[in-house]
């Protein structure tokens, strides 16, 4: 119970410490993490990290609910394409930059063992290129409200990002089970490299839809529909559908976030539970999850492979610019949101440690997952600290808000 005590009160502290150096909240619990680190110190045995899974997959399942309550269908369909494009090639086009990068530079850097090119080097080249895609928008949208951002980057911006995490899940799906197909050497047959993977991502898009159906359903007939009463139910159904596709073998976090955008969009009146979540819950879920996964990481992983972080941050920085600036083109957009809407893209966080974190779930990955979880979370700390500076810079350019005084 001290150490529960200790990790939520140094995260929040940590949390509110970089706030007044205009950082967002998530890299304060990221950096109370390492503090707390059990290959830092031994104030917290790892043993005790080592036991922490139960309260990373509620905070997954949390994260990803709240991803699936931003796609709201008339909301989407009213940005237009511009959005749909510059998200789409933005994302892809990072997955691509990382992954192909990568592949061609860590023969250089790192030993493979005897492992080679295709059982070792090209899946982690997809699982790390799988989690360049998605974008953490915290960051930008605390510059948004900080100056009271209008305009039609802005806008672009904003909706950029109310998908772009569904895509990161997505795309995580797939190379996961490519990846593990690779590692695993089992070789191309239809049942396990197409079937199967197409069965699991179905799967839990039915799975999610039937949840968040019953959630609406119960949600009516409940006599009391106070807060307390509804975050409960929230909670309890959400949980029992992630624990539900893990045990079917379903991809759980795909799930859990079709299960918000069932209920957004078969009920766009529950947008107040979403509120809820975010207004009594979410503060507490950061600070657990983020705090914890950084005490996850092994330390020794990050320095030894601190080139690869650097060419992370770059190959992914060239993917998301250039995947923008062909978005915007394709879509026929203005030349302020060709230029500067790439820049409130760059911070990441949010769910690529949870879907980092998910690669450890699976055996077949062992001999990579502290790589792949060391530069993804290397990564998380230098987009956070660079990209609200960008982000202010790229809407200043455009003209966008409030000039300081």
């Amino acid at each position: 119970m001290l150490t529960v005590g200790i990790i939520i009160i140094s995260g929040f502290v940590m949390g509110e410490l970089v706030q007044r150096f205009r950082l967002p909240k998530v890299t304060g619990y990221i950096i109370a993490g390492i503090m707390l680190n059990p290959g830092l110190n031994g104030l917290i045995t790892g043993e005790f990290v080592s036991h922490t899974d139960l309260v990373t997959k509620i905070a997954l399942s949390f994260i990803a609910f709240s991803v699936g309550g931003s796609l709201l269908w008339r909301k989407m369909k009213r940005l237009g394409k511009g959005i749909l494009s510059i998200g789409v090639l933005a994302g892809e086009l990072a997955f691509i930059a990382v992954a192909s990068g990568l592949l061609l530079l860590m023969p250089l850097l790192i030993e493979g063992g005897d492992a080679g090119y295709i059982s070792f080097f090209l899946p982690v080249s997809i699982l790390m290129g799988c989690l360049a895609a998605p974008t953490d928008p915290s960051a930008t949208v605390a510059v948004v409200h900080e100056y009271n951002a209008k305009g039609e980057v802005t806008d672009t911006i904003m909706g950029v990002a109310a998908f772009d995490d569904a895509l990161g899940i997505i795309n995580y799906s797939i190379a996961v089970a490519i990846a593990a197909m690779l590692m695993s050497g089992a070789g191309f047959d239809i049942e396990s490299s197409i079937l199967r993977p197409l069965g699991s991502i179905v799967g839990a898009v039915a799975l999610g839809v039937l949840f968040g159906y019953v959630l609406i359903r119960i949600a009516r007939l409940v006599e009391s529909n106070s807060d307390g009463v509804m975050i409960v139910l929230v909670l309890g159904l959400l949980i029992s559908c992630f624990g539900t596709a893990e045990r079917l073998g379903l991809d759980e976090l795909l799930a859990a976030m079709t299960m918000g955008a069932a209920v957004i969009n078969l009920d766009a009146e529950r947008k107040d539970l979403f509120d809820m979540l975010e207004k009594y819950t979410a503060e507490l879920i950061f600070v657990l999850f983020f705090t914890l996964s950084a005490m996850h990481l092994k330390l020794a992983a990050v320095t030894d492979s601190l080139p690869i972080v650097l060419a992370f941050v770059i190959f992914r920085g060239v993917g998301k610019i250039s995947g923008t600036a062909l978005g915007a083109h394709l879509a026929s957009a203005s030349s302020s949101v060709k230029r500067y809407t790439a820049g409130g893209l760059i911070p990441q966080g949010g769910i690529v440690i949870g879907l980092a974190l998910m690669i450890r779930q699976h055996h077949v990955f062992e001999p990579i997952s502290d790589l792949v979880i060391g530069v993804v979370i290397g990564s998380v700390v230098i987009h956070e600290l660079i990209g609200p500076v960008l982000a202010e810079v790229s809407l200043e350019r455009a003209g966008e808000i409030e000039r300081k005084n």
